[in-house]
C-alpha cells in the first residue's frame, strides 16, 4: 500500500503531478507525430493521396476516430492536424494537453521549482497567442519544434531542480507511462497504414514508412549507431519494443514504471502484493523474454493493443489508490463556465 506519509502529503499534490508529466509528455508527441507524418507527405506527395492512408491511421492509432468523427468529415492533412492540434474538443489535443499541464502545475505552485513553472507557463503563454492560421501561414514544422524543444526543457529542468521525494515517482512514473503508450501507437500508425497496402512491404516506400516510425519516437539516429545498416520491419520494431537502452522502448519504459511503481506502492518484497505491480511485473517478464518472432506470429497489432491494455489498467489502479481527485481538465472548467 501507499507509504502513510505519501497519504497525507500528496494525495491532491500526487493527482496533479501525474497529469502534468503525463500531459507533456504526450503533447510532445503528439507534435512528433504530426511534424513527421507531414513531411513523409510532403516527400511522398505523388502517391500520398493514391496509395497511402497515412492521416486516417493517425486518428485510428490513437482511438479517437469516434470523435474526429463526429466534428469532421474527411481525414487529411488540414482536419487531421486541426484535431490533433488545435482542437480544444479533443482531450488529447497539443493544446488541450498544454492547458491542462498548466492547470495541474498552478494547482501545485508552491510543490514545483520556479524554473518548471515558468517553463510550462510561456509556452501555455505561446499557444495561448497562436491561431491555426498563423500555424499554417508561417510552417507547421517551427511549431511543433516548439512544443518539442519545451517539452524538452521542462524535462531537463524537473531533473535538475526537482528534489527526489514521493513527488518525483509519480512525475517520473506518470512520464514513462505515457510514453510507453504512445510508443505502441507510433508502431501501430505502420500497421494501419499496411492495410490496405500489404504489397508495399519489403520495397522502397515500406522502408521509408518505417524511418518515419523511428523518427516519430526520435529513434532513428539511435537505430542507426546500434543496426548500423539498412532499415529493415522487424528490426525497426524490434529496437522499438525490446531495447534495454533507448529511452523510448517499451521494455526501457516498463522497467522504469514498474520502479516507480513499487515505490509508489510500497511494494518492497520479492512477491507483488497488489495486481498493478502484478501486472506489470509480467509485462516486464514479457518484454524480457520474448522475441520480434514472438511478437510478429502473435500479430503486431494484436501485441500492441495488449500492452495499451495492461497500460491502462496499471495506470487505472494507481489512480485509483494514491490520487483522490480527477485530472485537471480546461474543458471542464470551460463547461462549467458556460452552465454558470
Amino acid at each position: 500500500m501507499l507509504r502513510p506519509q505519501a497519504t497525507v502529503m500528496l494525495s491532491r499534490v500526487a493527482h496533479s503531478l501525474y497529469w502534468m508529466s503525463r500531459y507533456i509528455e504526450r503533447a510532445e508527441n503528439v507534435a512528433r507525430l504530426l511534424d513527421v507524418n507531414l513531411q513523409f507527405v510532403t516527400d511522398f506527395q505523388d502517391i500520398a493521396h493514391s496509395k497511402l492512408n497515412t492521416w486516417e491511421s493517425l486518428i485510428l492509432s490513437s482511438g479517437d476516430e469516434e470523435l474526429f468523427a463526429k466534428h469532421y468529415e474527411t481525414p487529411d492533412s488540414r482536419t487531421v492536424t486541426e484535431f490533433l492540434a488545435f482542437d480544444l474538443r479533443n482531450p488529447g489535443s497539443i493544446l488541450a494537453c498544454v492547458f491542462s499541464a498548466r492547470e495541474n502545475a498552478r494547482m501545485i505552485r508552491d510543490q514545483i521549482s520556479l524554473e518548471m513553472w515558468e517553463t510550462i507557463n510561456e509556452l501555455y503563454l505561446f499557444l495561448k497567442s497562436q491561431s491555426t492560421a498563423a500555424v499554417w501561414s508561417a510552417g507547421p514544422q517551427e511549431f511543433f519544434a516548439k512544443i518539442n524543444r519545451a517539452s524538452h526543457l521542462f524535462q531537463g529542468l524537473t531533473s535538475s531542480t526537482y528534489s527526489r521525494s514521493e513527488g518525483w515517482e509519480f512525475l517520473e512514473f506518470g512520464k514513462y507511462i505515457e510514453r510507453a503508450d504512445k510508443t505502441t501507437r507510433i508502431l501501430d500508425v505502420k500497421y494501419h497504414i499496411l492495410l490496405p497496402n500489404a504489397t508495399d512491404v519489403g520495397g522502397a516506400l515500406d522502408t521509408a514508412q518505417w524511418q518515419a516510425v523511428l523518427r516519430s519516437a526520435s529513434a532513428l539516429e539511435a537505430y542507426r549507431r546500434y543496426y548500423v545498416r539498412e532499415i529493415l520491419a522487424w528490426k525497426a520494431a524490434e529496437f522499438l519494443i525490446f531495447s534495454d537502452s533507448f529511452p523510448r522502448s517499451l521494455h526501457f519504459c516498463m522497467a522504469r514504471v514498474d520502479d516507480f511503481l513499487r515505490r509508489i506502492l510500497g511494494e518492497t518484497g520479492t512477491r507483488p502484493r497488489s495486481s498493478a505491480a502484478r501486472v506489470s511485473r509480467r509485462l516486464l517478464a514479457d518484454l524480457q523474454s520474448l522475441t520480434i518472432t514472438d511478437v510478429l506470429d502473435q500479430g503486431l497489432h494484436e501485441f500492441l493493443m495488449e500492452i495499451q491494455a495492461t497500460l491502462s489498467t496499471i495506470s487505472d489502479e494507481v489512480v485509483a489508490t494514491t490520487m483522490f481527485y480527477p485530472a485537471e481538465s480546461l474543458l471542464e472548467d470551460q463547461q462549467q463556465q458556460q452552465q454558470q
